[in-house]
């Protein structure tokens, strides 16, 4: 387990926390459309031809400000994400929230995705990515996120070509019977960032990881 988070408090309302442990607990673990299901135990990844960490260069471009309160939510929508450290270069998606009220989730292991009812990367609060640790068929978007180590950047492509630079604090592997929801979904007063998958020992018998990883960022200023 890693460094836990500090204070973080809860946006949104009752019911969109509800839809997002009913995620957390469940959805993360499954592909959707019956595509497929998590199938590998986190301690056999070494049978995964993964090598190296792929190389993916710090991009350049135009990198938006730290926003002040006043800001609130208005932010542009976020189109990709990069991570430097651990070779991410992916795709957002939009997630929104099922019929079942439990959080959409990728159908692909190949992509993330943002969830819209939280702020747009790079406005004032806690704003959700998620995506998938590995399936059947190998590594995921995700396989290298518990890799992260705090001052590592991520850097969200934002649809006016500006970047938002968000620094890591926190690296946190949670059990999902322990998700804390509030602390990860909360409203902070500052733009931040959570990466989520899953993680820790999968169950043969439930199929599913028994864990989620948590990245807790916030948005920096250009160095």
């Amino acid at each position: 387990m890693k460094e836990s988070t500090g204070r973080h408090a809860a946006p949104g309302s009752r019911s969109a926390r509800r839809s997002l442990i009913a995620a957390l607990v469940g959805s993360l673990v499954t592909l959707a459309g019956g595509i497929g299901v998590i199938a590998t135990n986190a301690d056999d990844r070494g049978a995964y031809a993964a090598g190296p960490t792929r190389r993916v260069a710090v991009p350049h471009g135009p990198i938006a400000p730290v926003p002040g309160p006043a800001v609130g939510s208005s932010a542009p929508l976020p189109l990709y994400l990069i991570i430097p450290a651990i070779g991410v270069r992916t795709k957002l998606i939009k997630l929104g929230t099922t019929s079942a009220g439990a959080l959409q989730v990728p159908t692909t292991t190949k992509v993330a995705g943002w969830y819209t009812a939280s702020p747009r990367p790079g406005a004032i609060g806690s704003s959700i990515i998620a995506g998938h640790v590995d399936s059947y068929l190998g590594p995921g978007v995700f396989f290298r996120l518990h890799d992260l180590r705090r001052g590592d950047r991520a850097f969200v492509l934002r649809s006016n070509g500006t970047f938002a630079v968000f620094k890591i604090m926190q690296v946190h592997e949670y059990l999902k019977a322990k998700f804390p929801t509030e602390s990860v979904f909360g409203p902070v007063p500052y733009a931040g960032l959570r990466i989520i998958t899953c993680g820790g020992t999968f169950d043969y018998s439930t199929r599913s990881y028994l864990s989620n990883v948590v990245v807790y960022a916030y948005q920096v200023n250009p160095a």
